[in-house]
């Protein structure tokens, strides 16, 4: 259907509990798998929960070296789970020749909010969702985000989510608004954005 694919990883670990070894084992793993589904290039690679930060930048290497073209794996800011606050501005720069596409923020007083990406997307107030898009087209920008499949999977049985620290809050808030995402994105198609793809945009 035109769609992109890309690599989330094989077993959708955060990086600080792989190796090299084993980021590289499971990366391969994916993409052997891939190749059966009859997928033949994947330039792009997203880090379960945004896990790329200082400690586990070694992984650009690996990238770099199973033939990645770019990452969105980094969220540049402060980050109850993982974040890269010292990475710099929230642009996209080279990192072992691989680019990094960072989460897109926006700055609202005292949190740099990543207001196009999953629980935030759905949670925040809409009107301030919008406002945050504006201004980042006013600024010539584009936005760099992501939804999880979960993110507009309203039916979707209740469990508690690994990976958040057993947070009843956070478990809460990755069901808060699902059935509203695809609503959330008309309206801003209708605004006048469009969604590229990132394979696309670094080839640009």
């Amino acid at each position: 259907a035109g769609h992109e694919i890309a690599c989330h990883s094989g077993d959708h670990l955060p990086l600080d509990r792989h190796s090299r070894s084993s980021f590289r084992e499971d990366l391969t793993r994916c993409l052997d798998d891939f190749a059966r589904a009859g997928v033949t290039t994947c330039k792009g690679f997203r880090a379960p929960i945004a896990s790329l930060c200082e400690q586990t930048r070694w992984a650009y290497e690996v990238l770099a070296e199973l033939g990645f073209v770019y990452s969105s794996s980094v969220l540049a800011a402060e980050h109850p789970l993982y974040g890269w606050p010292s990475f710099g501005p929230d642009r996209p720069r080279r990192i072992e020749g691989v680019w990094e596409i960072p989460i897109s923020l926006s700055r609202i007083p005292g949190l740099d909010v990543p207001f196009a990406g999953g629980v935030y997307f759905r949670v925040l107030p809409f009107a301030l969702v919008r406002h945050l898009f504006a201004r980042r087209a006013a600024a010539g920008r584009p936005v760099f985000g992501y939804l999880h499949p979960y993110d507009i999977d309203s039916e979707q049985e209740r469990f508690m989510h690994p990976e958040i620290g057993d947070s009843a809050f956070y478990n809460w808030l990755l069901y808060w608004n699902r059935s509203g995402t695809l609503q959330r994105c008309a309206a801003l198609f209708r605004a006048g954005w469009a969604v590229e793809r990132y394979g696309d945009y670094v080839e640009r």
